[in-house]
């Protein structure tokens, strides 16, 4: 998830390729990306902690409000 979220914001062009000095913009691949993050929040839900489901959902809030945001 942790991956997920991070190649979510580098498609959202809000952190940096790694590598480069270069931000790359590609929704869809941050959609599939945002997608594939609750589709996996969702499997783990019964065997998590409540803390970490809730940090979990917290990231997955953040990420689509930005991917919103941004007009995507």
């Amino acid at each position: 998830i942790n991956i997920l979220s991070t190649q979510a914001w580098q498609h959202m062009g809000l952190r940096v390729k790694p590598g480069t000095d270069e931000v790359e913009k590609d929704f869809e691949r941050a959609r599939v990306a945002i997608d594939c993050i609750a589709f996996l929040i969702d499997k783990l839900e019964t065997h998590i902690q409540d803390s970490e489901k809730n940090r979990l959902r917290s990231l997955l809030a953040d990420l689509q409000i930005n991917f919103v945001r941004l007009g995507a």
